[in-house]
Formats: C-alpha cells, sequence, structure tokens
C-alpha cells in the first residue's frame, strides 16, 4: 500500500490516545461543544501549505476514529509521496464538532511527521543520486513517538537503526572504560550470541582494533570525510562503516563519497522543522 511506512498500529492508537487525553482534558472541546449545534455536519481537506513529503497520515486517521466513528477520513495521498504547495491531500467528513475537536491533533501528527520525512528526504537527495550510501535516524527521538517518527524516517526514503536497546549492541566510548574493544565483543558475543555488535570508534586505531576482534559494523564518530575514508580503507569490506557526527545537508555529500555505508543523523528526527498543512473547512 504505502510502501511499509505505516507504524505498528499499537504504537499509533497509544500515541493519539496520549494526544487527545492531553488535548481534550477533563471537560472536551468547551469552544465547539458551546457553538456547534450537535447536528450540524461538515468537510474539510487537509492543504499542503508547502512543498514537502507527507507522513503521518495512520495517526491523522486514527485521531478521529478515536474521537468519533461517525467520522470519515480518506486520503488522495499516500506517506512517502512528494507534496505541492496548495495540494489537498486528504479530506474528513463528519459531525462538525468532532472534526474541529479533532483537527489540532490531527494536524501535530501529520506536521511533525511530514516534516521528518521532508528532512529526510533533503539528506537522501543531498547525499547524491548515485550513492550506494543509506541515510539513518538514530534513538535521537521523541519519548513515545519513536516508532512512529522512524515510520517518518522510512517515508522519507531513510533507513532505521536500532529502534531500541534490545534490537543490537552497539559498545560506544562510555562502554570501554573498564575493558578494550576486544573484551567488550568477547562479553557481548558470549551474552547475547547471534546479535549484531557495533563499536563506535574515535580513532582510526579503534578501527583497526574493531576488525582485528571481529566487529559486525564499525560508527565511526565525530571524523572528517578523509579520516572516513581512511576507515573505509582499513576496513577492506569486512564490515560497513557508518558515520554519525558533523552531518549536515552541506557535508552529507562528502561522507557518502568518502565510501561510508551508512550515515546516522539525529537531526532528522530530534529538529526537523514542521510541515505546514492546514486544515480548510468547506
Amino acid at each position: 500500500m504505502n510502501g511499509g511506512f505505516d507504524p505498528p498500529v499499537t504504537a499509533v492508537r497509544e500515541a493519539v490516545a496520549r494526544a487527545l487525553a492531553e488535548d481534550l482534558g477533563v471537560l472536551g472541546d468547551l469552544t465547539s461543544t458551546a457553538l456547534v449545534p450537535a447536528g450540524v455536519a461538515g468537510t474539510g481537506h487537509f492543504v499542503a501549505r508547502v512543498a514537502g513529503f507527507l507522513a503521518g497520515t495512520a495517526a491523522a486517521t486514527e485521531v478521529f476514529a478515536q474521537l468519533d466513528p461517525a467520522v470519515t477520513v480518506t486520503w488522495a495521498a499516500q506517506d512517502g509521496d512528494a507534496l505541492r504547495a496548495g495540494q489537498r491531500i486528504g479530506t474528513v467528513a463528519g459531525p462538525l464538532r468532532s472534526l474541529l475537536t479533532g483537527e489540532r491533533s490531527a494536524l501535530n501528527f501529520l506536521g511533525h511527521l511530514s516534516g521528518i520525512a521532508t528532512l529526510t528526504r533533503a539528506h537522501v537527495d543531498a547525499a547524491g543520486p548515485d550513492s550506494r550510501c543509506r541515510i539513518r535516524d538514530t534513538r535521537k527521538t521523541t519519548p513515545g513517538l519513536r516508532a512512529l517518527e522512524k515510520a517518518a524516517v522510512r517515508a522519507g526514503g531513510g533507513a532505521n537503526h536500532r529502534g531500541n536497546l534490545s534490537d543490537a549492541v552497539l559498545i560506544k566510548d562510555n562502554h570501554l572504560r573498564h575493558c578494550t574493544i576486544k573484551e567488550a565483543l568477547d562479553r557481548a558475543r558470549r551474552r547475547w550470541p547471534g546479535v549484531t555488535v557495533e563499536v563506535e570508534c574515535d580513532t582510526l586505531d579503534q578501527v583497526a582494533e574493531a576488525k582485528a576482534a571481529g566487529a559486525d559494523l564499525v560508527l565511526v564518530d565525530n571524523m572528517a570525510p578523509q579520516d572516513v575514508a581512511r576507515a573505509v580503507g582499513i576496513a577492506g569490506g569486512a564490515f560497513p562503516i557508518e558515520v554519525s557526527g558533523r552531518v549536515t545537508l552541506d557535508t552529507v555529500a562528502a561522507y557518502a563519497a568518502a565510501g561510508a555505508d551508512l550515515i546516522s543523523v539525529g537531526a532528522l528526527t530530534h529538529s526537523a522543522p514542521v510541515l505546514d498543512i492546514a486544515l480548510d473547512l468547506e
């Protein structure tokens, strides 16, 4: 349907339930209840005010599903689609009170997640049309929204790093305060056989040490592109090289050209501007 961009249904339902509880408070929508007669129906259109890439339709649909089953939501675009300014991307119809009550929560999800998809696509495009390097996210996500934000990264053409601490072993500098890379790898493999073990390296010497110890993946942290190229040479194809730190839209192409297999960008989820999407009522 949408290329596998939907987050897990349970994650969507829980995120929407929290958002509605936060927005409705104890008494609900005081304004709409006072001003809009109960029997009045309405129709509204989700409209992109600026160009970008769409994400968050499942969450926006779920907002109205939880508020009022009499509301119907139909989409003219799917997650991952490019949007042009002024484009109608979906329609919501039903009791007007419910449309007005759910408007802000639905738009919050659409704007935030579409912003992530849009920033992700910008990084993918900046890496170069022929780049084999994949852009992926980090765990620097909004608490409680990680599954939705990672789905938005996929909608923007990116890939996902581990979803949580149970997905893989990532040995970082703070883990190495009392042991060597080889000792850390050996301990991780004994405790979690068959699990991918990645090592974060701050120096080229550490990359060589990780190779000798048999790492599955190496993350080179805060290295300049020329040092990333040297790390790729040291790896010699023994494992993929992931880049993290110092990555911006201005530098991502240089890191991709240096031979990195993966480039992780925390900004995709922690700093993406909201994409301006509105609900226009007929």
